[in-house]
């Protein structure tokens, strides 16, 4: 057995760090200078959902599911986003639906049963932190999950999911489809909507998956109140965000953009480090997420090297 390691899962924070499509660009600015008062203090503004972070339930709905209204960061237990952990590495299609079939195949090649998954933080592996840019391919073309995925983990009651994609549900789940308050129904790279995009790539009743008015009209009323009825009944629009309501409406929190050295430890078990700030009636929180690991069962991979911040996620 070799000593204990800290591994870092998390993406470096800076101006210039690649941000949700509508977020506003962080703002750094120096207060005081070496030069002029002998001591650095720096003044930091932005959305905290930038970067590697934690959702609290208030960030997306107003009631959980036993009727209590959602909590905000400070309501959460201190370790709530920390724990046991295992780190599950998920083979899925570029911009594919990430099923229960992908989480119990996973199970399987990390040796964890999912009934022991009880209690744990389960970390995904999909590959796509890898891809972390300024890019249509991290955001528009993400894999991701959508409400079955949420209700595998619910019934396996799970502690804490931390992805290393975009959001805690798959892109067209969120408002760059058509979903949420503004459906911006972005423009993907042939110029057509990401929704026309998918729908001539895999076809109307897969896309349905994702679109309300869309999924009743392939399936019918009762087919889609039997699959999102849970989140109607508490007023939520089933499609929008749908793995993040049924995960933070049963308490189990997310952290979203994963990353730093995540292949260091997929497949591994480990204790999983992540604590949002103490922020009273917050919404989430960027965070330092960090893997406590036998060094004996690291993955022989090399370290992370980041490259964006004006030269995006590759060099030239």
């Amino acid at each position: 057995m070799g000593k204990k390691v800290f591994i870092d899962l998390t993406h470096p924070f800076s101006a210039e760090i690649p941000r949700w499509p509508y977020f506003d660009k962080p703002v750094i600015d120096s207060k005081h200078t070496m030069a002029k008062g002998g001591v650095l203090t720096q003044y930091i503004g932005c959305t905290m959902h930038t970067g590697t972070h934690c959702d609290a339930p208030r960030h997306v709905m107003e009631v959980e599911f036993d009727g209590k209204r959602a909590r905000y960061t400070h309501e959460m237990p201190v370790d709530a986003y920390t724990g046991d952990a295992v780190c599950l590495e998920i083979n899925v299609d570029r911009w594919g639906l990430i099923m229960p079939e992908h989480l119990e195949d996973a199970c399987k090649r990390a040796d964890i049963r999912p009934e022991e998954l009880e209690g744990m933080v389960v970390c995904l592996n999909t590959g796509m932190h890898r891809q972390f840019d300024d890019s249509k391919e991290y955001y528009h073309y993400s894999c991701g999950t959508g409400i079955d995925a949420g209700k595998w983990f619910v019934e396996h009651k799970v502690k804490c999911v931390a992805m290393d994609m975009q959001a805690l549900d798959h892109p067209l789940h969120t408002a760059m489809g058509n979903n949420g308050m503004t459906r911006m129904n972005l423009l993907g790279a042939s110029g057509k909507p990401i929704t026309e995009e998918y729908k001539e790539q895999f076809g109307e009743e897969a896309y349905a998956e994702f679109d309300k008015e869309e999924y009743i009209r392939i399936h019918g009323q009762e087919a889609y109140d039997e699959k999102f009825g849970e989140l109607e009944a508490i007023g939520c629009w089933g499609t929008w965000e749908t793995c993040h309501k049924m995960l933070l409406g049963h308490g189990i929190v997310g952290v979203e953009n994963l990353g730093g050295d995540l292949d260091k430890v997929s497949g591994k078990r480990f204790r999983f480090n992540c604590f949002p700030i103490r922020w009273y009636m917050g919404d989430g929180s960027m965070a330092r997420c960090v893997a406590e690991i036998d060094e004996d069962d690291l993955n022989d991979v090399p370290d992370r090297t980041y490259l964006y911040g004006g030269t995006g996620c590759m060099n030239r």
